[in-house]
């Protein structure tokens, strides 16, 4: 698959660049994509949520009235589960929900998020590019040169690149990614992913099988 290369002005170049059909035309695998991003989710859990049952609750345990003889239904302590204020049967408690996924199926994953974003034409590949102070205008001129705004968009850096993360760190729809930390949440989540060209590169050594 070849797409044209585009500059920082929205304008296309004479170039052209060839995505790897094994990583950007594969047949998308939709259980990966469930697994991995179900454990993205999974991971971001914190776990910290606590109930309080019988055991734990404060109250008294003195017996509220006799067993028999009062025509209701018998009743124990005012700690019991039935009454307002009192404990929570099989309530949550602090644990970890991170679960392991096998690294050839989170690859396969990746893929098919990215064959998606393919198919859908949701994929521009950009010149490398910086910036020579971090400033949020010169973003957002990006942004306009694409006609991405109060679109989500993933842009994805070959390495860090301080002046270009700064300056949109206060744009609320935008996030950037190194190519090595990609994933299939951030993929599906944006609705327009820009690469640059080193970074189509270093997908591609990172996904080969």
């Amino acid at each position: 698959m070849e797409i044209v290369v585009y500059n920082v002005k929205g304008s296309q170049t004479e170039r052209k660049i060839k995505l790897d059909d094994a990583i950007f035309s594969i047949e998308p695998n939709d259980h990966a994509i469930y697994l991995d991003v179900k454990q993205h989710m999974a991971n971001k859990r914190q776990g910290t949520h606590s109930s309080l049952e019988k055991s734990t609750i404060s109250g008294s345990t003195r017996k509220l009235k006799k067993q028999k003889g009062t025509g209701g239904a018998r009743a124990g302590s005012i700690k019991s589960p039935l009454f307002r204020g009192g404990a929570r049967v099989f309530g949550p408690h602090p644990r970890d929900y991170n679960f392991k996924l096998n690294k050839k199926l989170k690859r396969l994953a990746r893929k098919s998020a990215l064959t998606y974003k393919a198919k859908d034409n949701c994929i521009t590949v950009l010149e490398d590019f910086t910036f020579d102070a971090p400033k949020t205008k010169n973003f957002v001129e990006l942004l306009k040169n694409f006609q991405l705004q109060g679109i989500k968009t993933l842009l994805v850096l070959p390495t860090v690149d301080t002046n270009v993360i700064l300056s949109s760190r206060n744009l609320k729809r935008v996030k950037i990614i190194q190519a090595s930390d990609l994933n299939t949440y951030e993929i599906l989540d944006a609705g327009r992913l820009l690469i640059l060209e080193s970074s189509v590169k270093e997908i591609e050594q990172i996904h080969q099988n």
